[in-house]
């Protein structure tokens, strides 16, 4: 398989940079995207690596946040046969509250919640031999306090409406979005499925105070991670004072920036 990240926060080629994420997947079923990032940046760097959306067949949404599914409206303007799967509690209001400000919606257009394009899910679902879409529900490991900025209509966000993503293929992949789960108790989940790469975020930074996580919960992370054999790719919410901390000490941690490729 081939990912490239076609949104991410940092760049350092010809494709622009956006708070956000998507990540375009070629395996031998699909071309997928993860996430469709915050707005059309994802429709114009996709141009710039010709990369046609609209051959796309299957989106995955990781969470109901606008930095992940801002671009869904633009999408579905271009692609008229791809299917976009979402936890259905992901259309539910969301909010990030920080610095003692107001509750700042950040979630989807739910507008977009009946469209016949998406399939709303209520836990794991099984899409093919390639792709399986699991939940979490044990996030009791190493909680983010940037996860404590964030929340839905019922208080503080419990994260039930995100999912991951297990491709299978040769050497299996797990990816997931900001791992407001928890990244240790995300890869407790999927050690059945014997994933060799993870890549997505941790949210381990809060981006309006640019707040890195204590260096205890960075310790702690780090010496779960180091428990398995696998290759590490983070980006988006892990955050640089995080990502520095977690390469010091977990030999096979790298960063995926947009642009980047990587070919499994």
């Amino acid at each position: 398989m081939k990912i490239t990240a076609l949104v991410e926060n940092k760049s350092s080629c010809e494709l622009a940079a956006v708070h956000g994420l998507s990540l375009y997947i070629e395996t031998d079923r699909h071309k997928l995207l993860f996430d469709l990032g915050p707005d059309d940046t994802l429709l114009k760097n996709a141009q710039k690596r010709d990369i046609d959306l609209r051959q796309a067949d299957t989106v995955v949404l990781s969470h109901g946040h606008s930095d992940h599914g801002g671009a869904l409206a633009s999408f579905l303007k271009i692609n008229h046969t791809a299917k976009i799967y979402v936890q259905r509690r992901a259309f539910e209001k969301h909010y990030s509250k920080s610095l003692g400000l107001v509750k700042v919606p950040i979630g989807l257009d739910r507008k977009l919640m009946t469209h016949p394009q998406v399939v709303l899910l209520d836990g794991a679902r099984r899409l093919d031999e390639e792709l399986l879409l699991f939940t979490v529900k044990d996030t009791s490991k190493f909680h983010s306090t940037a996860n404590d900025t964030l929340y839905d209509e019922q208080g503080p966000d419990a994260f039930a409406h995100e999912q991951d993503l297990m491709i299978f293929g040769e050497k299996n992949a797990l990816v997931m979005g900001c791992g407001h789960c928890g990244v240790v108790n995300i890869l407790e989940r999927a050690k059945e499925y014997r994933p060799q790469f993870c890549i997505g975020g941790y949210h381990l930074r809060i981006p309006v105070t640019k707040k890195t996580v204590p260096e205890e919960i960075l310790s702690g992370i780090a010496g779960e991670l180091k428990k398995y054999d696998m290759t590490f790719y983070t980006c988006h919410c892990t955050g640089e004072d995080a990502y520095q901390y977690l390469a010091a000490h977990v030999s096979n941690m790298r960063y995926l920036a947009c642009g980047d490729e990587i070919v499994i």
